[in-house]
C-alpha cells in the first residue's frame, strides 16, 4: 500500500491546510526547521520516505515488540496512553529514515525532547492550536503526512466515538498511520505506559540517569494480543532501550539533609 508522502506530496497536503479558516500555523509546516544536526540533514534528491517499506514503518528495536507486526503498519491506528515520550520515541526511526510526521492540537509538546528521543524534527510538523479545526486539520494532514498524532480527546475521540472512526478510516484508506495520545474507540493496538522508578541518584547524589518503564500492550482484530514490556524512557544514552531483565531496579528513597 502506498503511503501519503509516496503517493502526493507534503506542499499538496500544505495547500490544502491553508484553505482551512482558523489555521494560522498550517502553512508553517514545510518549513517547520530547526537547526540540523548531521544525523538530520535532508537526503539527497530521490531519496527519502519512497525507500521505506511500503507497508509499514520502521521503529526502533526497543519498540518493534509492541506492535504485531514489527513496526507501524500504513493504514492502522495505534493509541499511546501514559507517556508523551513514548509516543514521541514511536516517530523516531520513521522520521529518521526520511517519513514526515505531524502533531495537532498539542501545544505542550516539547520540540528539544522529541529530538533527544532520536525525532528528526525537522521532518515533524507542528499544529499545536487549530482550534475547532482539529478535525478537519487532521483529516488533511492524513492525506499527505506518514504519521499523523492527535490527542485523543482533542479529536473527539472519546467524546465522539464516530468522529474518531471516520479518522481511523481515513488513516486506512490513505496509508497514514495515526497515533492518539489516549484511548481510541476502534483503535488495532493501544499501549498503556507506567512508569517503575527512576535511577541514577546514589544516596541522594547525582543526577537521574534513566527510567524504568512497564508497557501493557493489548489488540483487536488481526492484532489482538497481550503482552508486557520493560523498557527504559530514557535509556543509557537518553533514547528508548530495553530493561534488561535480570537487572534489579533499586528506587529513590528520601535522603533528609542534616
Amino acid at each position: 500500500m502506498p503511503g501519503p508522502s509516496s503517493g502526493g506530496s507534503v506542499a499538496d497536503t500544505v495547500a490544502r491546510l491553508a484553505s482551512l479558516p482558523g489555521v494560522g500555523t498550517a502553512g508553517d509546516i514545510a518549513s517547520a526547521q530547526w537547526p540540523a544536526s548531521p544525523a538530520e540533514s535532508p537526503e539527497p534528491e530521490g531519496s527519502g520516505a519512497a525507500g521505506i517499506d511500503d507497508r509499514v514503518l520502521p521503529v526502533a528495536p526497543a519498540l518493534a515488540e509492541l506492535v504485531p507486526w514489527g513496526g507501524l503498519r500504513r493504514g492502522s491506528t495505534v493509541s499511546i496512553g501514559g507517556s508523551t515520550s513514548l509516543l514521541l520515541a514511536f516517530l523516531a526511526e520513521a522520521t529518521a529514515r526520511g517519513s514526515w510526521a505531524a502533531v495537532v492540537g498539542m501545544p505542550e509538546l516539547g520540540v528539544v525532547a522529541a529530538r533527544e528521543l532520536g525525532v528528526a524534527v525537522h521532518r515533524l510538523a507542528l499544529i499545536p492550536r487549530p482550534g475547532a479545526e482539529l478535525p478537519q486539520v487532521t483529516a488533511a494532514l492524513l492525506d499527505g503526512i506518514d504519521l499523523v498524532v492527535v490527542p485523543a480527546g482533542g479529536a473527539g475521540g472519546t467524546r465522539d466515538p464516530n468522529l474518531a472512526r471516520r479518522l481511523s478510516a481515513r488513516a486506512r484508506n490513505r496509508g497514514a498511520v495515526l497515533l492518539t495520545a489516549g484511548s481510541w474507540p476502534g483503535t488495532e493496538v493501544e499501549l498503556r505506559c507506567a512508569t517503575v522508578g527512576w535511577s541514577g541518584v546514589d544516596d541522594g547524589y547525582g543526577h537521574l540517569a534513566q527510567r524504568e518503564v512497564l508497557v501493557d500492550t493489548a489488540g483487536r482484530r488481526g492484532a489482538a494480543r497481550s503482552t508486557r514490556t520493560r523498557l527504559l524512557l530514557p535509556g543509557p544514552d537518553g533514547t528508548i532501550a530495553r530493561a534488561d531483565p535480570a537487572g534489579t531496579h533499586s528506587p529513590l528513597r528520601e535522603v533528609r539533609a542534616g
